[in-house]
């Protein structure tokens, strides 16, 4: 229910004033007679008149009520909401090489934050089907497109450094990815790529699987991963046996740049946890859901309900102020 037009429930506040008024002429209304002494009158009962002589003012009071809600225009209906969503098609690409294994993302290496990371920015995302591809020297699909989140986070919990052989193949990853979004008709597709490396495996020139994004409207979003100079290392030495060397951190950041500018996208550089959180919140905000929602609403008018009882009210208020309940000056 609902008003459609309440500013005449504004007008309510004149009912205390009319009460106050009526009480107030009531008052200079009352006569009084002097007697020297009134015990023999404490034991007669008022009569019905005396105990609701207010009874009128009360009626009235309650028909102007009546009235003024009437005014306001009181209405019933029902309200139905269409709520239209446009979701994002995401293929989230992922570098497993052995260089992922660098803890300059402290307390953890690349791989484990970034999987961290990846993991909350599922869980952000609402109505958008999501895919994870990973790649060394070869690529793979970890997870389709799919709106089962949980399954992904599954999914993605297994990927770990060494299940695909040694290499950075970036242009496999790329046209990996783009085969997994080709046939989605949502007007936005994205590819989120993560590496911490050079190109140096694969048949597939990066620059070319880029294009070939482009040609299909895909959009791609390149972070690279890692601390600028180097970070410490674990190898597995067969004498002493696990053991930290110093790496250099060797990032092709002007091939993902064009890779970016290409279709769309933007290059960013994580240099550490905390950076990688930032960019993938950054990416989230640029690529948001489209939801529209239509209300309709049906409306019948109430007034006439109202009307009716306030009307019988007054009439009755009139009959008895001029009959039962009828006081003479």
């Amino acid at each position: 229910m609902r008003f459609a037009s309440p500013l005449f429930l504004i007008l309510l506040s004149i009912i205390p004033l009319l009460v106050r008024d009526y009480f107030r002429r009531a008052k200079l209304r009352e006569a009084s007679i002097i007697f020297s002494d009134i015990a023999i009158l404490k034991n007669i009962r008022p009569g019905i008149r005396v105990k609701y002589r207010h009874a009128p003012m009360i009626l009235r009071m309650a028909a102007i009520f009546i009235f003024i809600l009437a005014l306001a225009r009181p209405q019933a209906g029902q309200k139905e909401e269409e709520i239209i969503t446009e979701g994002i098609d995401i293929m989230l690409t992922l570098d497993t090489s052995g260089s992922m294994k660098a803890e300059d993302f402290a307390p953890q290496n690349r791989l484990a934050a970034a999987k961290d990371v990846l993991r909350e920015f599922i869980k952000s995302r609402r109505n958008d089907r999501i895919g994870l591809v990973v790649f060394s020297r070869f690529s793979f699909t970890q997870c389709p497109l799919t709106l089962d989140y949980g399954t992904l986070l599954e999914l993605l919990d297994k990927i770990d450094i060494g299940m695909i052989e040694d290499g950075t193949a970036i242009g496999t990853a790329i046209t990996n990815a783009v085969n997994r979004l080709r046939d989605s008709n949502v007007k936005s597709k994205i590819i989120i790529l993560l590496t911490d490396g050079v190109n140096n495996a694969g048949k597939i020139d990066p620059l070319t699987a880029a294009n070939a994004a482009k040609a299909l409207g895909i959009k791609i979003y390149t972070v690279g991963a890692g601390k600028p100079g180097g970070a410490m290392y674990p190898v597995e030495d067969p004498i002493f046996g696990k053991r930290y060397v110093h790496m250099d951190t060797e990032i092709d950041e002007e091939l993902l740049k064009k890779i970016a500018d290409e279709t769309g996208g933007i290059y960013f550089r994580a240099k550490d946890k905390h950076g990688l959180e930032e960019i993938y919140k950054t990416i989230g905000k640029l690529e948001k859901t489209k939801i529209e929602t239509k209300e309709y609403a049906n409306y019948t008018e109430l007034a006439v309900f109202f009307i009716l009882p306030g009307f019988i009210l007054f009439l009755l208020e009139i009959v008895l102020a001029n009959t039962l309940l009828r006081k003479i000056p």
